[in-house]
């Protein structure tokens, strides 16, 4: 049998190389946002949806809800981005959060699984202090556990639709309860922040995706 000469073999070799180059340029790269809640009248799970829904209008993004008793480890390093979400319980997150914090994330953080992915967050409150205080609170909880993680944590400008009845500087929250304690849940028009809060996660991930920013031990 007559073997076949080395240039054949090159021309061969390249053009299959280019070829899976070209069939992968051609591919749609899909970015994965998963939101991870806890909810007690279902204020947060609402939150949460508006967010996805603004997630889910980027091009190419994919989005998972999950509650924070159901999110695994997989979970959380499959995705390009992951936003929190929790009502407040006595100025702090709700115990499921941090329950969800402490076991799943904290074993990430021993191996620096979620470092340079997207993080962000949001929370609900009830009426006392218009929900600021204790939303402000837990929002920066949350937040200081992203930065522990190493994190990319987008913020929520001021310039962001909605603001003025749903935001802060941190992230979107809302105001689900009356100043007696009656939950009243979220009107449409506090929840405008939340949905691009959820477009804005996206669109960074997606642009952030396969990248790698921080350094790292030789």
């Amino acid at each position: 049998m007559e073997s076949k000469k080395p240039g054949f073999v090159k021309i061969t070799g390249f053009l299959s190389a280019l070829k899976v180059k070209l069939l992968l340029i051609g591919e749609t790269q899909v970015t994965k946002v998963l939101i991870v809640y806890a909810t007690d009248y279902g204020s947060t799970k609402r939150m949460a949806e508006a967010i996805a829904s603004g997630a889910h209008s980027v091009p190419n993004v994919v989005v998972e809800l999950k509650t924070a008793e159901e999110v695994t480890a997989d979970d959380m390093t499959s995705s390009d981005a992951v936003l929190v979400g929790s009502p407040v319980h006595m100025g702090s997150p709700d115990w499921r959060v941090k329950k969800f914090i402490d076991t799943v994330c904290g074993k990430l953080w021993v191996k620096d699984s979620l470092i340079g992915k997207v993080g962000a967050v949001f929370a609900t409150g009830g009426g006392f202090g218009n929900a600021g205080g204790g939303c402000e609170l837990t929002i920066l909880s949350l937040l200081n556990n992203f930065a522990e993680l190493g994190m990319i944590i987008i913020p929520l400008p001021k310039n962001t639709p909605g603001y003025a009845l749903g935001g802060l500087q941190w992230a979107p929250y809302g105001r689900a309860h009356a100043e007696d304690g009656t939950p009243t849940g979220l009107p449409e028009e506090r929840l405008e922040a939340a949905f691009h809060h959820g477009a804005n996660v996206a669109r960074v991930a997606a642009a952030l995706k396969g990248q790698n920013l921080f350094a790292k031990p030789n």
